[in-house]
């Protein structure tokens, strides 16, 4: 086992440094890949690992007695599953965080967390109405206070009265509380230009995460070449190679096009599909608008063109839509995957399946911790359909403050309510400074001699290339690190800025980004990229 220490990969301390690290296994499955588990009865001969491992027990201090559940014998996906928004260098900076709480001398004073899209960590305020109504939900007796608006009071009295015991520590129904159900319809339809939504086909979810691997549970059978395919972009959002690497499923790649500002090209798609079904058989394609990592937003064409490919291939459409409210650049425009596929007419509308998910994490909102979404499934098998609520109930129900949370979300406050004015104010602020940080963000790295970074049309993200000299990249293998592993922890050693390196979420061979978000409050904004800026001339140089 290895920890970072003193700038580099070194053994942990206690262990010895002859023992081999546990290295995890590539995300993309691979059919017939899966290993029953490994046991072994009261009586018989332990095995050579559970002998070494009983040694290093006792190397330790530890008893001698082997753990019934150990990294040999647990489930083999599960050490598949890589999750780098949250990986080493995040774990790094929580270690850098106790250090300098405890006094250890730094070359900065604090980590700045700009490796995960959590606005309200990054110091965004709350919006004022969604945060009153929850408080009237949690704490019912403040419905006699006259400090919250009317209309705040009588969101809060609808959602308790739709509770059980009108609390909402209650248990809702698995699929979510009805009544909130209705109002993500009608939003949806009011999104979608009056196409109908039905609340039967809403599931309320943990978040739009939740849902997502939910419906890949649905969708992964098979075995060797029957074995399920999944579609996913190329850079990609880790969710999605971490559940199929847990369901074992065939990861297909499919790569955005950088020089176009990470377009999607539907030839791409062919290819990808073509060369999947010499081994797996392609079921499901997923797209992620406006993208994660990469803030693109697809135009009205683009989506036409993977529906109709959608429905030539026989592919389940997965549109990941969580960042809908997210757009900056001028001439683009969010269209819903839904709305674009009806206005195509009954030859598609009728014909594509597809699931859309929406959060209440992203956005204006941010509210991330409350783990509120939904999913809507669209020409879906009735029999399916039963199943899939059949799943879900397996978890009871989605929080129900979370539920809470949506309904505002899909509900605001209207023209004629006295929480109007606020609300849109609020709402529009937070939109406009994240245009300004799009920008910002943008022009500043493109200034830097050996990053180029795309515009940022969408979402909360920037995902720039960077030129690494053959040294920097010579001496990353040497470590056992890929080289933007080994740039973004030098980066977080030496100005305390916390990034996640591109080969987290996929990259073309031989080309190296990191991800950052564009969350910060815009004055530390202005310090991170500066800081980005200066720390990528003195490590290019020390390399060069």
């Amino acid at each position: 086992m290895r920890e970072w220490r003193r700038g580099a990969w070194r053994p942990a301390e206690g262990v010895s440094a002859r023992r081999a690290p546990l290295r995890s296994l590539t995300v993309e499955a691979r059919a017939g890949s899966v290993r029953s588990s490994l046991s072994f009865s009261r009586s018989s001969r332990p095995r050579r690992s559970d002998v070494t491992r009983m040694s290093q027990h006792a190397a330790n201090g530890l008893p001698g007695r082997v753990k019934l559940l150990n990294v040999d014998n647990m489930n083999p996906n599960v050490k598949r599953v890589e999750y780098a928004v949250r990986g080493a260098i995040v774990q790094r900076a929580v270690q850098i965080e106790k250090e300098l709480k405890e006094g250890v001398k730094k070359p900065f004073d604090e980590v700045i967390k700009a490796n995960i899209g959590d606005a309200h960590a990054m110091g965004q305020k709350p919006i004022t109405f969604l945060r009153q109504v929850l408080a009237l939900c949690a704490y019912p007796e403040l419905l006699e206070d006259d400090k919250f608006p009317a209309d705040a009071k009588q969101r809060a009295r609808r959602i308790l009265e739709a509770c059980g015991g009108h609390s909402i520590g209650a248990y809702s129904s698995s699929q979510g509380i009805d009544c909130i159900r209705q109002d993500v319809a009608r939003y949806i339809e009011k999104r979608d230009g009056g196409i109908p939504s039905n609340p039967d086909n809403i599931y309320l979810a943990t978040g739009a995460s939740d849902a997502i691997v939910t419906m890949l549970k649905m969708l992964v059978c098979g075995e060797g070449r029957d074995r399920t395919g999944v579609m996913i972009s190329i850079p990609q959002y880790p969710l999605y190679s971490a559940a199929l690497a847990d369901l074992a499923a065939v990861q297909i790649s499919y790569y955005l096009d950088e020089d176009k500002c990470w377009s999607l090209d539907v030839a791409e798609l062919k290819r990808a599909v073509d060369a999947a079904r010499q081994h797996c058989n392609p079921r499901v394609l997923c797209i992620i608008n406006p993208g994660n990592p990469t803030g693109q937003v697809q135009s009205r064409q683009c989506i036409e063109d993977v529906i109709r490919f959608a429905k030539d291939e026989r592919l389940f459409l997965m549109a990941d839509e969580v960042y809908q409210d997210n757009v900056y650049a001028e001439g683009c425009k969010f269209h819903s995957f839904k709305r674009v596929l009806f206005e195509m007419g009954p030859e598609y509308s009728t014909a594509v399946e597809m699931a859309s998910f929406h959060s209440t994490s992203k956005c204006y909102m941010g509210e991330c911790g409350f783990r509120g979404g939904y999913m809507e499934v669209i020409n879906m098998d009735p029999e399916v359909k039963a199943q899939l609520t059949k799943l879900v109930s397996v978890r009871l129900c989605p929080p129900v403050p979370g539920q809470a949370l949506l309904d505002l979300v899909v509900n605001p406050p209207q023209p004629d309510e006295p929480s109007y004015h606020q609300f849109t104010k609020e709402r529009a602020t937070v939109l406009a400074t994240l245009a300004e940080k799009a920008r910002l963000t943008e022009q500043i790295f493109n200034t830097v001699p050996g990053i180029t970074c795309n515009p940022v049309q969408g979402a909360m993200y920037t995902f720039p290339r960077i030129a690494l000299p053959q040294k920097a990249i010579d001496k990353a293998t040497e470590e056992g690190l890929s080289p933007d592993m080994l740039y973004c922890m030098r980066l977080l050693e030496e100005e305390g800025i916390c990034l996640v390196p591109g080969s987290g979420f996929g990259q073309r061979e031989g080309t190296f980004h990191f991800r950052m978000t564009i969350l910060p409050p815009t004055e530390k904004l202005k310090i991170v990229l500066q800081k980005i800026r200066e720390f990528h001339v003195r490590f290019t140089q020390e390399f060069s």
